[in-house]
C-alpha cells in the first residue's frame, strides 16, 4: 500500500503532541498518564473494523501510534 501524505493528518498529529507536551509540562497529566492515552489511541484503531474505501487505514494509524510510543516524541528525546 502506497501511503500519500495527509496534510490534515500530520497537522493533527502535530497538534496534539505539543498539547500532550505542554500538559505534562505543566504538571496537568503525569505522563504515565499520556502513554495510558496513546496506548487506549492505539488499541482503538487496532479494534476498528476496516472499510473497504481504506483497507489497512486502521491498523496502520495503531502502528504509528505504537512507534510513538516506543520512540518518545519528535521535539523531545528522553
Amino acid at each position: 500500500m502506497t501511503l500519500v501524505p495527509d496534510v490534515s493528518g500530520s497537522a493533527a498529529l502535530a497538534i496534539v503532541e505539543s498539547l500532550l507536551l505542554a500538559l505534562n509540562d505543566r504538571k496537568v497529566l503525569p505522563e504515565d498518564e499520556i502513554m495510558g492515552i496513546l496506548r487506549d489511541a492505539a488499541a482503538a484503531n487496532e479494534n476498528m473494523p476496516e472499510t473497504t474505501e481504506r483497507p489497512g487505514h486502521h491498523a496502520l494509524v495503531a502502528a504509528l501510534i505504537n512507534r510513538i510510543i516506543l520512540g518518545g516524541n519528535s521535539v523531545r528525546r528522553h
